[in-house]
């Protein structure tokens, strides 16, 4: 599979961020990373909590972090988990409210050693919940 520069640079930080998780609840440190439509990388690590409820997913983590930088387009995202896994259902309608075209934007979804594969966020959330803006 032809990687792009950009695609890289995100798995690389998803997996410099999954280092940084706190899951001593789990033991599935998650990273993530999102790229802006400005060219901007903004990485993400899952957070658990004793209340699980109160825990947050490492895309959520990146995306929050965007957004309070003043990013509001994300065009691309990368997750890295122990096993390949995909977001979980919140994070992708999180990651779809700020996708500049969900199908447009590529999640790559990466293990610690390889690249698994790409899906465009509509793909993964085909019929996103949105208000009339």
């Amino acid at each position: 599979m032809n990687i792009p520069p950009e695609a890289q640079q995100l798995i690389a930080l998803a997996r410099e961020m999954r280092h940084l998780a706190y899951a001593p609840y789990s033991g599935y440190a998650v990273g993530a990373a999102v790229l802006t439509d400005n060219g901007r990388f903004f990485g993400g690590c899952n957070v658990e909590n004793a209340s699980y409820g109160l825990s947050v997913c490492a895309e959520r983590t990146a995306v929050f972090r965007a957004v309070a930088e003043g990013a509001r387009a994300i065009v691309a995202a990368a997750v890295v988990t122990p096993d390949g896994g995909t977001p979980c259902g919140a994070c992708r309608q999180v990651l779809a409210e700020f996708a500049a075209n969900p199908s447009e934007c590529p999640v790559w979804i990466a293990t610690p050693d390889h690249l698994v594969g790409v899906y465009t966020l509509a793909e993964l959330l085909p019929h996103a919940f949105r208000l009339p803006r």
